[in-house]
């Protein structure tokens, strides 16, 4: 399975894909099945697994939970290097572009080659851009990096 080349295939083709978001720490065990029977029964592509403060381990464990009942891939969209499982299909290698933080540029590319080194995981590099809506995020508070205004879009 090679997740990028059909996402690239889905854009050269102008076909919309759908990806459902699941963060570790807001979903328990116990409701994994009766979600993911009603996200397999959608026209959602993908699940997307992360959040920005994932409990170490937590990623692992609800992935393994998805994967029992889950008929679409699994692809990590990480806060943070410890959310890295092998468990998942794919990893999105997000680079958070919109802000200045050095560390969510290249620094937890570094940190995470250990753990990519011999996956198994189709890695998939991604652009992160981090805009305001008003309100501080998550991704705000963990990066410490600031937003792009929403309404230069130019510069987005």
């Amino acid at each position: 399975m090679n997740i990028y080349q059909d996402i690239q295939n889905a854009v050269f083709s102008n076909k919309r894909l759908l990806a459902v978001l699941i963060d570790p720490d807001k979903m328990r065990a116990e409701q994994v099945e009766p979600f993911i029977k009603k996200v397999n029964a959608t026209k959602a592509n993908y699940i997307f697994v992360g959040g920005s403060e994932v409990e170490e381990q937590a990623t692992e464990r609800i992935v393994s939970e998805i994967k029992k009942f889950a008929q679409l891939p699994i692809l990590i969209f990480p806060g943070d290097v410890t959310q890295i499982t092998n468990k998942a299909n794919a990893l999105l290698f997000l680079s958070l572009i919109s802000g200045r933080n050095s560390d969510y540029l290249i620094g937890k590319h570094v940190e995470a080659v250990k753990k990519l080194k011999n996956s198994k995981l189709e890695v998939i590099p991604t652009g992160y851009i981090l805009i305001e809506n008003g309100k501080q995020t998550s991704v705000e508070k963990v990066s410490h990096t600031k937003p792009m205004s929403r309404d230069n879009i130019q510069e987005i």
